[in-house]
């Protein structure tokens, strides 16, 4: 029978261990006793070795061979990690003990099949890694978000029976210990947080959830022999007439009348978790807002806003992060409500795992993120860029991310320039400029200044002069001069590039291009005059992409 964790301490690798057991992570070697409160979760990168904070749990991926992972090991012992974890299967060789035993570091295997992202979340939750002060976390009332997995294991206490807890989607939010005494689909639902859709789909057919949302109390749920599974009991996790989830227990017969009882009280607490994780989530997003947004405007109190963030006063790039529909496409806005709170969470987890003391938060449709960086790095800017990139090839969404970066900000000081500089990228990756998805403020500075030109121009003043009065004849001959000059221009007086690019014979183009300089009495020579032409063309466009 399971023994209560309450008494642990609530971030250490001990609680870690007895919270997930041994279906997604086994002790190969080490004491995980002498590890204290772990003080962040970190994975580890053979070429850019990441900062860790102190008492580092550290996922190794990639991370095989046990000479190898005995190297790292040694070198965590040396910068006071409390634990590694690599993939299974991990042979316990002397050196790996041995370097284990010196160093103080736990290896831990974590099963083959899973998803490292799942287990970052999962290892954040338990440890309930934050980044806010503990001052913070006591005016915020913070009910511990690892408090499901202790309850998931209570309720498998009293029942006897492995028990997972799981959201109104079927994806799981705790589990108990012993699943291993389950079946196939109950050990992917663990690996993968989320039950297999097989299993749901039977489930779904049978009338399996409308009899648990509909009774308050457990309901059995009959063996699959066509998939091997073997037989449950569930009730739903109801706040008032709300649906909030579901607890699964795994038992060989339907409950007693006593282990039914016990299981429906059960339900209520849970169900308390629930709405106050959701409760308290949503004022940790807002304080944590609040101080992001005090840090980037670098005003009197924005020091004590990045203590509080637990940054430093250190180099470090702003990415601004947003989302937008397809083109063509036009979403609902709650649906980019929600898309980008998913997205400005999943983002946050990103940097964190990059970087220890990164920031993130949403403010308004744009989530911002504080990415610190070493102060010997000479391409800090190019590092976030592709850190953004890699987090976006990563991450799934219907709708199109976008992230601008901002300058390297030297010091918490110049984080409002760096700011401006990344709202000044993603704006440009707004517009739709290039197609792309991250862009550095330096490789769209142009098309930066042209909008902000835009803003500057009363409407009714674009076209003028002599574009103005090409765009009349155009309009009233239906012809191409517009076009013409603006090939010409964008060919820096190339006729072959020019014809080319619209498809004309090089002859064709020159006579064009003299009526267009006739019809708009316009000096062809004169560069301040091409360079009129050349930005009203060009705000133009600009003004007709955002109309469209």
């Amino acid at each position: 029978m399971p023994v209560p964790v309450s008494g642990l301490p609530r971030a250490s690798l001990a609680r870690v261990l007895e919270e997930l057991g041994t279906t997604l992570l086994d002790v190969v070697c080490g004491d995980v006793e002498q590890a204290g409160d772990i003080g962040g979760v970190v994975i580890y990168d053979p070429l850019d070795e990441p900062e860790l904070p102190g008492n580092a749990l550290v996922m190794g991926v990639g991370l095989h061979d046990p000479a190898d992972i005995a190297r790292v090991v040694r070198r965590l012992g040396q910068r006071d990690a409390a634990g590694l974890v690599v993939r299974a299967p991990v042979v316990p060789d002397e050196r790996l003990v041995a370097a284990a035993r010196e160093s103080g570091v736990a290896v831990l295997a974590f099963a083959r099949g899973a998803s490292w992202t799942h287990l970052a979340g999962m290892l954040r939750v338990l440890t309930a890694e934050s980044g806010l002060d503990q001052a913070d976390a006591h005016t915020l009332g913070r009910i511990r978000s690892g408090d499901l997995f202790s309850v998931a294991n209570a309720i498998a206490a009293l029942l006897d029976a492995p028990v997972t807890i799981e959201d109104r989607n079927s994806r799981l939010l705790a589990f108990s210990s012993r699943q291993e005494e389950a079946d196939p689909s109950r050990v992917q639902t663990i690996l993968g947080r989320q039950v297999p859709e097989h299993y749901t789909g039977i489930l779904e057919e049978r009338g399996v959830f409308q009899a648990i949302y509909r009774s308050d109390r457990p309901v059995f749920v009959a063996p699959l022999p066509e998939t091997g599974e073997l037989p449950r009991a569930a009730i739903a996790v109801r706040a008032g007439d709300e649906i909030l989830g579901t607890i699964w227990v795994v038992v060989p017969e339907p409950l007693s009348e006593e282990h039914g009882e016990a299981l429906y009280e059960a339900s209520k607490l849970v169900a308390m978790h629930m709405v106050w994780q959701r409760a308290d989530s949503d004022r940790e997003r807002r304080l944590r807002a609040e101080l992001l947004s005090t840090a980037l405007e670098s005003g009197p109190g924005s020091l004590e806003a990045v203590r509080r963030l637990g940054l430093k006063d250190e180099p470090a790039v702003v990415l601004a992060l947003t989302v937008v529909g397809p083109p063509g496409e036009h979403p609902l806005p709650a649906q980019l409500a929600t898309e980008r709170k998913r997205l400005a969470d999943a983002f946050a987890m990103h940097l964190s795992a990059v970087h220890p003391r990164a920031a993130a938060a949403l403010i308004g449709d744009v989530a911002y993120g504080i990415l610190p960086l070493p102060q010997t790095r000479q391409d800090g800017e190019e590092r976030a860029a592709w850190i953004a990139g890699q987090f976006l090839a990563r991450v799934g969404s219907r709708l199109r991310p976008l992230v601008g970066v901002g300058q390297l900000a030297t010091d918490s000081s110049a984080l409002a320039r760096s700011r401006s500089g990344a709202e000044r990228a993603l704006r440009v990756l707004r517009s739709g400029a290039g197609g792309r998805q991250v862009a550095l403020l330096d490789d769209v500075h142009v098309e930066a200044l042209l909008l902000e030109l835009a803003d500057l121009v009363p409407r009714g003043d674009i076209p003028s002069g002599a574009v103005a009065r090409i765009a009349a004849y155009d309009k009233e001959q239906q012809s191409s001069l517009v076009e013409t000059l603006r090939a010409w221009l964008d060919a820096f007086g190339d006729v072959v590039v020019a014809s080319a690019a619209m498809y004309v014979h090089p002859n064709t183009f020159r006579y064009r291009l003299r009526r267009a300089a006739e019809v708009g009495r316009i000096d062809l020579k004169d560069p301040d005059a091409r360079l009129s032409a050349m930005l009203q063309l060009r705000l133009m466009s600009i003004r007709s992409s955002s109309d469209g």
